[in-house]
């Protein structure tokens, strides 16, 4: 079954490995005949859409050669495997980036255009940029996988093949609307199906427990509901050293595809529901769980999706190795759960162990141990998943069954370590208060427990999970995000990209290290003119990209201040939009003063079942109505939400961002990777110090930087003893209250609103909120902080040249926060990966 193909001859080195397979001819040839055969149509009579697969499938052809030898050097080597288990895969569109990576992106390009099509951006337009993800952890998976790819080392994505992504944002009358996300509408032409692999997964039933001639437990499975997982595989490519990955996503099916016993009885509604019970677990990423039925739903795609990765990787180990016995799995499988979701793999992989291989508890358990690694993504306690225990024990009542026995265990190591210490008991028990605690259950069942910036790992070994780190703190490690610069600099900058190639050479392609190189060119004027020139460049491309999609003429001389991620309270465009407020409030009151030109932009999207995240979206775009329409400002602010926010329009923000936006409350961002993003295309940053932020001012100074508000000692501070007066902040500060009021005194309320609208944001800041305090994120407490902050990087954008110079030195010091640096860590310190060359 895993016999993947005919071994054959591989190329020994990246250098003399020809990356497309083919010349420029013969790829010309290949698309127009794909387009053919395809669609029975000649390249002058068909659509883009229709070009754009042809040239998909034209290069799919290369990239299946290089797959297949990649897959073959793995099993000829006895490599290591990880299995990378994440809820998201926010991969951005795939046809640049392979193009990239195969060196064949200009080649590409003048076959556009010599077909007569228009260029090679309208061509990537036509493929949909599927939101598989909602923000930083799923970009986070992406750029692992691009790394993993380009340095060797072998590994599988695994996820969710989502029919519907998180959704299509459309903003209507201001208001976030949610729509189907049909990414899928004509086919995705990189994937390829694999049936073979399909595995049977169970949800709900009842368990049964006999006994062997020899006194062992055996336990079986009855009367559950069975849904086939069936596997797309992705590749993904390595940067031209002919490395092929597979994303290896997973579809739901049910097992018997129709009921014709049903249908043929008149019954047709039962004879679909099969099916349609299969589709509810794919059709979205994160389903609203605000009520019962959504928190079962979650549940189901996370056991689905684990349960599928790991008999598909326990079988493929079984199946390569000289022996027929699993002890030696974890020396060749390490599974990496990112973030909580993936957590249920402790449980499932013991049960596998315990069940399907006969193994003894202490077996098995010494396996899953050596096997699975987390990695904690936040320390927000709504992240930190709990589950019923009454929902949990009915829809997986196996592996719930060893989660008590994992729990009772737990429970005696920490009585071992604290004695009857209540207090800790409660803080760090698997199943306590009616619930199951999946991230103290990945804490207990992995061998390695990992933050993703410095700070955040402190943070976790301090406060957070400061009982388990006194218990084990071997576990503990840190590993700071990064990003990969082919998709964030090659492709979304190439304006940029070529300009450093020409100065420094193309090594910070691989080795982003190398921008340091480029430092001398901050004290050329001439140089530091060159790069002012490309930010322009990128600012009149978002600038027309704006103009198309919402109708707003962008000043491009003015700065653009960009906030753009995940909208929630703890980032804080709550904050943002009350500066732009205040700002429009002074310059109302100033009509002849001056003021430095601002295009303040947001990209944001809200959890559909987030209330008050969307009341802030409608804000947003309830101030950006007023402003833009007052001619009094004379082009002197402008706000634009940009809708749907994504991948493919990210990359022409954060290539034209002056200003980054990185201001959530201090201790409650573990990473952020936006900020790299913005820093690496020569943005400053203006922040609190706060996830990698902490760790981008040390690369590249504080005076290059705009740091404002509490420390995360003093934001805990406030949390632990009290203290935090709100309303004592809004009284005193007479600009601040001025901008809060304005949330209710119908400065911001369309004719035919509601009055009180806004009244929600405005009592969250003055008012206690569900037993805490009013202003649970201190943003009146930074308030006035941020302003200065703002008035600060205002000043110094009117001194363009000594801006353009720190703007280039961000880029230069950049070289820390590539993924490719962090999966080195990654491999070399947890998952002990070698790599594999062709």
């Amino acid at each position: 079954m895993y016999e993947e193909c005919v071994r054959i001859t591989l190329i020994n080195t990246v250098e003399e490995h020809e990356m497309l397979r083919m010349t420029k001819e013969e790829l010309k040839k290949e698309i127009v005949n794909q387009v053919k055969y395809r669609f029975r149509k000649n390249i002058k009579d068909a659509s883009k859409q229709e070009i754009y697969q042809g040239i998909c499938y034209a290069l799919k052809e290369t990239i299946v050669d290089d797959w297949m030898e990649t897959q073959n050097r793995y099993i000829e080597e006895h490599a290591k495997t990880v299995y990378y288990l994440s809820m998201e895969f926010l991969m951005g569109r795939a046809l640049g980036n392979n193009l990239i990576n195969l060196a064949a992106y200009e080649e590409v390009a003048e076959l556009i255009e010599e077909f007569g099509v228009g260029d090679i951006y309208e061509i990537e337009d036509q493929e949909p940029d599927a939101a598989l993800g909602n923000g930083g952890l799923g970009r986070l998976a992406a750029c692992f996988m691009d790394s993993l790819a380009t340095l060797g080392y072998p590994a599988y994505g695994c996820g969710i093949r989502y029919r519907y992504g998180m959704f299509q944002q459309k903003i209507e009358d201001g208001y976030q609307k949610e729509m189907p996300d049909n990414w899928l509408v004509h086919g995705n032409p990189f994937e390829i199906e694999r049936p073979e692999y399909a595995v049977e997964i169970k949800f709900g039933g009842r368990i049964d427990t006999t006994y062997d001639d020899e006194g062992r437990m055996n336990f079986t499975h009855y009367d559950y509901d069975s849904i086939l997982a069936v596997p797309y595989d992705m590749p993904v490519t390595g940067y031209k050293n002919g490395i092929v990955n597979s994303l290896r996503i997973w579809d739901a099916r049910p097992v018997k595809s129709f009921d014709l016993d049903s249908f043929d009885r008149g019954n047709y509604a039962q004879a679909r529901e099969w099916k349609n019970n299969a589709r509810s677990i794919v059709e979205v990423l994160y389903p609203n769980d605000n009520h019962y039925t959504g928190k079962v739903l979650r549940l189901k795609q996370q056991y689905f999706f684990v349960s599928a990765s790991i008999q598909t990787a326990v079988n493929k180990y079984m199946y390569l190795q000289p022996h027929d016995h699993i002890f030696g799995l974890a020396d060749k499988v390490c599974f990496q759960l990112n973030d909580t979701h993936p957590t249920v793999a402790v449980g499932e992989l013991m049960r596998i162990l315990l069940d399907e291989y006969q193994l003894e508890w202490d077996q098995a358990w010494e396996i899953t141990t050596k096997c699975c690694a987390y990695t904690n993504h936040t320390i927000m306690a709504e992240a930190l998943e709990k589950w019923p225990i009454e929902m949990f024990s009915s829809l997986l009542p196996r592996v719930y069954q060893i989660i008590e026995e994992i729990h009772h265990r737990f429970s005696l190591e920490i009585q071992k370590t604290f004695g009857d210490d209540k207090e800790k008991f409660e803080k760090m028990s698997i199943l306590y208060d009616g619930q199951v605690h999946m991230a103290r259950l990945a804490i207990a069942g992995c061998f390695s427990v990992n933050g993703v910036a410095r700070l955040h790992s402190e943070i976790l070994k301090n406060q957070e999970l400061k009982e388990f780190y006194q218990m084990m703190p071997e576990k503990f490690n840190n590993k700071t995000n990064g990003i990969t610069q082919r998709r964030f600099l090659v492709h979304g900058n190439p304006g940029l990209s070529k300009w450093i190639t020409a100065q420094i050479g193309d090594s910070y392609i691989t080795k982003l290290s190398d921008l340091e190189k480029l430092e001398p060119a901050v004290k050329n004027k001439k140089k530091v003119s060159e790069f002012a020139k490309i930010k322009k460049a990128n600012k009149e491309r978002l600038a027309a990209y704006v103009m198309e999609h919402n109708g707003i003429k962008l000043n491009t001389e003015s700065m653009f201040d960009c906030q753009v991620k995940r909208l929630h309270e703890y980032k804080r465009q709550m904050l943002n939009v009350l500066h732009v407020i205040s700002l429009y409030q002074e310059m109302k009151q100033n009509p002849s003063k001056s003021y430095t030109p601002r295009t303040v932009i947001f990209g944001a999207k809200s959890a559909p079942g987030y209330e008050r995240a969307k009341l802030i979206i409608k804000l947003i775009n309830n101030v950006a109505s007023v402003v833009n329409e007052d001619a009094a400002l004379k082009d002197q602010l402008k706000i634009v939400f940009i809708e749907d926010y994504k991948v493919s329009n990210a990359e022409l923000i954060f290539a034209a961002a002056d200003l980054s936006e990185q201001i959530s409350t201090a201790s409650k961002e573990a990473s952020g990777t936006g900020n790299m993003k913005f820093m690496l295309n020569g943005a400053l940053t203006i922040g609190t110090m706060d996830g990698a932020n902490v760790e981008i001012v040390e690369e590249v100074g504080a005076d290059n930087a705009f740091i404002f508000g509490l420390s995360s000692d003093e934001v805990i501070a406030y949390e632990q003893n009290g203290g935090y007066d709100a309303r004592r902040i809004y009284n005193e500060n007479q600009k601040l209250r001025a901008a809060v009021d304005a949330l209710i005194d119908g400065t911001f309320i369309k004719e035919g609103e509601d009055p009180s609208l806004f009244r929600n944001l405005y009592n969250a800041l003055l008012e206690p909120q569900d037993g805490n305090y009013a202003d649970t994120y201190f943003v009146l407490k930074d308030f006035e902080s941020y302003c200065e902050a703002q008035k600060a990087a205002a000043d110094l954008y009117e001194k363009k040249e000594e801006w353009n110079e720190k703007a280039l030195l961000n880029v230069c010091k950049a070289g820390k926060f590539s993924s490719d640096r962090t999966i080195e860590e990654y491999a070399n310190e947890i998952w002990n990966l070698k790599r594999i060359t062709r």
